[in-house]
């Protein structure tokens, strides 16, 4: 790999070690993405969730000159990333499902760098006109059967054994390749549409107003708004009802659930409003990529608070969205203002392609980071109420805290099963944060132009995990599960002790499974 142009290097130290596979690993430049994940990971996402997953197919798709593969590391328990430039001589190991993978570069082909913008720059256009389209009438029934499937496996979970649960993961993570595939052609696509309208006011005026740019970024119609619509009208029937009135009158979300449940017209009011609600916008978490978190799905209870904060503030659905609407109108008047001629068609049809990819932001995040990452997560607590019911697991979400291969050994052959890898025990250090980045950060590894611009706050102090193994396969330190507090009601193990805290919510599209009484050798982990 092209060590020159060097800027800055950071391979660990006493406060922060870090565990290098190799020193070609650490001549990569690592960021952390605390974006995506800004939570500690756990073992079966850092396996079979990541986001970088799919962007090998994202580079080749596109033949990006700057980057041709993404990999991860999990460093001192944090998501570190690093793009993998476009040189053939470079050998990093990676990981991918549990397996040694190589990223992939260009073979025998040293001009590939040099020569494949060309190809980026004379197709990224067509993503930009023609993907609004594609998304409507293709890619999202696609994604919309896919989903329909698991949800009828989720639906009937109980029905369903154990290792075919097995083959409905393998589809999952299929699934979730797929979705992450159309997820980066959209962002290309989205990127190509905001980029020629720019390029095109550019060419016209002389100069672009941000601004003016950046409102006709938003949008007015988008599953994100529908969502927002759909908690909105629950609203105006709550305020129109005494008896809902008092209902969500108490404290807190597990408050009214409570109260719900133990009311007629709330139980009408689940079974007409909330679950259809759950199905059809429940399908995200807080931290929407990762698998930790419940989802909204299967606990309710958030729904409800943002539901009594509408009530609190009068929240008023029609008014902001057309708001919002008339300022998307104003902004592309102001945008064609003083325009004629060829000038004002080529401004004018810039801004058409754009406005008609603006929605896919919020939409893509709602079928594919929140989406289809929240239907994997319910998929595998499928298969940890499974392990519940046979006696196996305490737990449902423990599956979550195994490696992608554990798990599917463990579903294959649970009596004989034995726990041999290191778990997650989580120490943050008060006051403290992550390094924003390690390895070697070199403009020849600059994904943009050859420019880099480090962080800032690269000398924050960091913040580790230690990591603990159990002595004994039987011992309760597993799983050794992430300690720290969540308004959330993230529950709260502490190895050698049994002790748990858990909100205790359940949710009437996800009721906590039967418990059956333990064969005496089973090799059952608490």
């Amino acid at each position: 790999m092209d060590s020159s142009g060097v800027i800055k290097q950071f391979l660990g130290d006493e406060s922060f070690p870090i565990e290098w596979e190799s020193d070609e690993e650490k001549e990569l430049f690592w960021f952390f993405d605390d974006l995506h994940c800004p939570q500690p990971l756990s073992p079966m996402y850092f396996d079979i969730g990541g986001w970088w997953l799919t962007c090998d197919h994202m580079f080749r798709r596109f033949g990006t000159p700057f980057a041709v593969d993404w990999v991860a590391k999990n460093v001192n328990g944090y998501l570190y990333t690093a793009a993998i430039p476009p040189d053939p001589d470079v050998r990093v190991d990676a990981m991918e499902y549990g397996y040694r993978y190589v990223p992939r570069v260009p073979k025998d082909d040293p001009n590939y760098a040099a020569e494949m913008g060309a190809y980026l720059n004379a197709v990224l256009p067509v993503y930009g006109e023609h993907f609004a389209d594609w998304w409507e009438k293709r890619l999202v029934p696609e994604m919309k059967r896919n989903f329909a499937y698991l949800e009828e496996k989720i639906d009937n979970w109980q029905d369903i054994s154990l290792m075919e649960w097995a083959t409905i993961l393998e589809d999952a993570i299929d699934i979730h390749d797929r979705h992450w595939k159309i997820h980066w052609m959209l962002n290309f696509a989205q990127l190509s549409a905001t980029l020629n309208l720019e390029a095109t006011v550019r060419e016209v005026r002389g100069e672009v107003d941000q601004d003016l740019l950046g409102r006709l970024q938003n949008s007015a119609k988008d599953r994100n708004w529908d969502s927002i619509e759909a908690l909105w009208r629950m609203k105006e029937e709550i305020v129109a009802d005494e008896e809902l009135s008092a209902i969500f009158a108490r404290e807190t979300g597990v408050d009214v659930m409570a109260a719900l449940q133990a009311s007629e017209r709330g139980r009408r009011f689940i079974e007409e409003r909330l679950r259809p609600y759950q199905r059809e916008f429940g399908w995200h978490a807080v931290w929407s990529h990762e698998f930790i978190f419940p989802t909204r799905f299967e606990q309710p209870e958030p729904i409800l608070e943002v539901i009594k904060g509408y009530i609190e503030t009068d929240y008023d659905y029609p008014s902001r969205v057309e708001e919002l609407r008339r300022d998307i109108e104003e902004a592309s008047r102001q945008l064609l203002e003083g325009l004629e001629g060829e000038d004002l068609e080529k401004v004018r049809r810039a801004n058409e392609i754009n406005l008609k990819m603006a929605p896919l932001t919020p939409d893509h995040h709602f079928y594919i980071d929140q989406g289809t990452n929240a239907h994997l997560r319910v998929v595998l607590i499928c298969i940890g109420r499974k392990l519940v019911e046979a006696g196996y697991l305490d737990e449902p979400d423990d599956v979550i805290y195994l490696r992608y291969n554990e798990l599917r050994r463990f579903m294959a052959d649970p009596e004989n099963f034995t726990f041999t890898t290191q778990k997650v025990v989580i120490v943050p250090r008060s006051g403290s944060s992550t390094c924003s980045w390690v390895g070697t950060p070199s403009t020849g590894q600059a994904p943009r132009g050859g420019r880099m611009t480090l962080p800032q706050t690269w000398q924050r102090s960091p913040r580790i995990f230690r990591w603990a193994m159990p002595r004994r396969k039987r011992e309760v330190a597993w799983p050794a599960v992430y300690v720290y507090s969540s308004r959330a009601g993230v529950r709260m193990l502490r190895t050698g002790s049994r002790s748990r805290r858990r909100s205790g919510r359940t949710s009437p599209l996800m009721p906590r499974p039967p418990r059956r009484r333990r064969r005496a050798r089973s090799r059952r982990c608490r």
